[in-house]
């Protein structure tokens, strides 16, 4: 795999176009490498797809049980409220 050579200045002045890059970076200081950055991308789409499939399923068990999404949250605010009270007692 190949791999560039850059010093830790124009790694941190030139971070937004390394992340963006698919090769990894091999970052050095005073000529030794320090340490390597490896920029992933596609894992980032699957953890989107994953929650937007986790987020239809939530939908339709919540539709199935005919739960009030704003019923429970204010259940929850309340909950939360009677909490915080006690605490402060």
């Amino acid at each position: 795999m190949e791999t560039i050579k850059v010093g830790i200045r124009e790694f941190r002045a030139d971070l937004a176009e390394y992340i963006a890059a698919s090769i990894p970076v091999a970052v050095t200081r005073h000529g030794q490498t320090v340490g390597y950055f490896i920029p992933t991308h596609g894992q980032v789409d699957a953890d989107i797809a994953a929650l937007k499939k986790a987020s239809k399923t939530l939908d339709q068990m919540l539709a199935e049980k005919s739960i009030n999404v704003d019923a429970v949250v204010n259940e929850f605010k309340a909950i939360r409220k009677k909490t915080r009270v006690k605490q402060n007692e």
